[in-house]
């Protein structure tokens, strides 16, 4: 009679007040999850931004090295090791709580960082090459097409669906920029006057660049929950560190091997801001990189990859206006069009991710909710029978 009424007493425990409690608690996790999506949305949009208008400042003003400027995409990665400091003092037990018991082993976590790492040493190099060859807002508006690469990604690699709303995106960023191919004469920049053929390869390039930018987010994404499965500010911290390492390590084999360093000595001289305004644009180029990247990868172990692009589109309709402003690049029609598609394209995507959203987190809720109470009936049982 006695364990009958320890246990119904247990019952009523289980399935009246903690349900208080675990209301208030998740009540407390959206805002604290709100407030880090948030911060992370302000780190990638900013980062990206001012990242993308000092590239474009460093070649107008009389930089060429294709190598510097993919090392400053990357090499920021120490600016991230004293936030190892401050995760260092949380409690193991949260941890344990949001990780999985079973350790993820070293030779995998290696090939995922090298893998992901010089995948993103080639994405920085084609964005290199295409923000060289094209105008600011002519280059801003042909990434745009990284949602319709990271929808096919995501298709294979993390279970997204075909929607209306998503189909009707794709074709409207295929087009935005197809539009950018056949505009009657490649604009010239300030730093070099570019012909038809290095327009066509900036093209190719911006659009490889894009297409490898999906392929990182997706894969990261993948890696997080089918691999690492760590839900952490260190898992983010990590995936930042341990894959611009790698990355930078390619890039600075690029360059010395290409006789690329012998040069920027005299670059640097030769500079038309002179040489602190050289040292300080790469300086702040290499701060707003490393914030996009934590900003990214934030969103992707938050969010989604999907929803890390999407925010990444953000910066479309900002970047060409603010080309406009500072570089003097036209705004032809055909690109005010291709904006209009894009832009788009962007809330099609957007509408979909808002509708998905409720669905999915009720997915997860339900789950969620029958493991916690499973565990706890199962320790309430074991302190009986003790």
């Amino acid at each position: 009679m006695e364990v009958e009424s320890e246990t119904q007493e247990l019952h009523i425990h289980v399935n009246g007040e903690p349900e208080r409690k675990s209301s208030t608690e998740q009540r407390s996790h959206n805002y604290s999850w709100r407030l880090r999506v948030s911060l992370y949305v302000i780190l990638l949009l900013a980062g990206e931004t001012i990242a993308t208008l000092l590239g474009r400042l460093y070649y107008d003003k009389g930089g060429n090295s294709i190598w510097l400027e993919t090392l400053v995409q990357l090499v920021g990665f120490p600016l991230t090791l004293p936030c190892y400091y401050y995760i260092k003092h949380e409690s193991s037990s949260k941890t344990n709580n949001l990780t999985n018991k079973k350790t993820t082993s070293f030779l995998t976590l290696a090939l995922v960082y090298i893998g992901l790492g010089l995948l993103a040493a080639g994405h920085s190099v084609l964005y290199s090459f295409g923000l060289l060859y094209l105008p600011v807002s002519t280059f801003s508006l042909i990434s745009a097409s990284q949602l319709a690469f990271n929808a096919v990604f995501s298709y294979f690699l993390n279970s997204q669906k075909f929607t209306p709303c998503i189909l009707n995106s794709l074709v409207l960023l295929t087009i935005s920029s197809t539009l950018l191919v056949i505009q009657p004469e490649p604009e010239s920049s300030t730093s070099n006057s570019s012909s038809k053929y290095s327009y066509v390869i900036g093209y190719i390039c911006a659009i490889g660049s894009s297409a490898g930018y999906s392929l990182v987010l997706s894969l990261t994404d993948y890696a997080f929950e089918k691999i690492l499965k760590k839900y952490t500010f260190k898992a983010i911290l990590d995936m930042v560190t341990y894959q611009s390492f790698v990355a930078t390590c390619a890039v600075v084999v690029g360059l010395f091997v290409s006789g690329g360093w012998k040069m920027l000595r005299t670059e640097m001289k030769e500079f038309t801001l002179g040489e602190n305004s050289y040292i300080f644009i790469n300086i702040g180029a290499m701060i707003s990189w490393q914030a996009c990247w934590i900003g990214s990868v934030g969103l992707i172990l938050e969010v989604s990859s999907l929803f890390s692009n999407v925010i990444s589109t953000l910066c479309l309709p900002v970047v060409p206006v603010l080309a406009v402003v500072f570089f003097r690049d036209e705004m032809s029609g055909i690109k005010l069009i291709a904006m209009f598609l894009a832009i788009w394209g962007f809330v099609s995507y957007a509408y979909q991710h808002y509708v998905d959203d409720p669905k999915q987190e009720d997915e997860k809720e339900i789950p969620q909710a029958e493991e916690e109470e499973k565990e706890t009936q199962e320790e309430k049982s074991n302190n009986i029978q003790d």
